[in-house]
């Protein structure tokens, strides 16, 4: 069982079966000192996200939190768009709440800052490598591969990715 820092020491690429939906969602403590306005968005994310880990048929495939000075975002992988708006808008879930919430309290006061951005990339435009790492990005989210052969390149992967399977010539006997 590969922990989530086991290195494995090769080089590999990851591929996703169907689109990659990737979403980025993150906050800025714009007022430091203000901290009873962005505590409460900071610790609204872990509990979505442990939501999201214990329900795997919510969508979500991976999820990585980063750490700035001011900023906090978490790098996540879905299933599908449609799984991430699902979940956005389910009364029974804890991202709406979180979201009505924040517009009580805080809305364009200024005090915290949230976004997010929603990247939705066709089956084959999207390759990566990791070499002498443990399982990280999409590598976590999809399969890894050796990147050998007609994956040995990110210009081979995204052309491999792109066309369907080659058929082998019958065999003349």
């Amino acid at each position: 069982m590969n922990r989530m820092t086991d290195v494995i020491a090769e080089r590999v690429c990851a591929e996703m079966e169907g689109e990659t939906v990737v979403f980025l969602i993150g906050m800025r403590i714009n007022k430091l000192w203000k901290v009873w306005k962005w505590f409460p968005v900071l610790a609204a994310m872990p509990r979505m996200l442990r939501e999201l880990a214990a329900q795997p048929e919510l969508g979500l495939l991976h999820a990585r939190a980063q750490f700035g000075l001011r900023n906090l975002w978490v790098v996540q992988y879905w299933q599908s768009a449609e799984h991430l708006r699902a979940y956005a808008k389910a009364a029974g879930q804890a991202h709406l709440p979180a979201w009505q919430a924040f517009n009580a309290s805080i809305g364009t006061g200024g005090d915290v800052g949230i976004w997010h951005e929603t990247y939705v990339v066709p089956p084959g435009h999207a390759e990566s490598v990791y070499v002498n790492m443990p399982r990280f990005g999409l590598g976590r989210a999809g399969q890894l591969f050796p990147a050998t052969g007609r994956r040995a390149s990110a210009a081979k992967r995204l052309s491999a990715l792109r066309s369907p399977p080659q058929k082998q010539p019958p065999s003349s006997v």
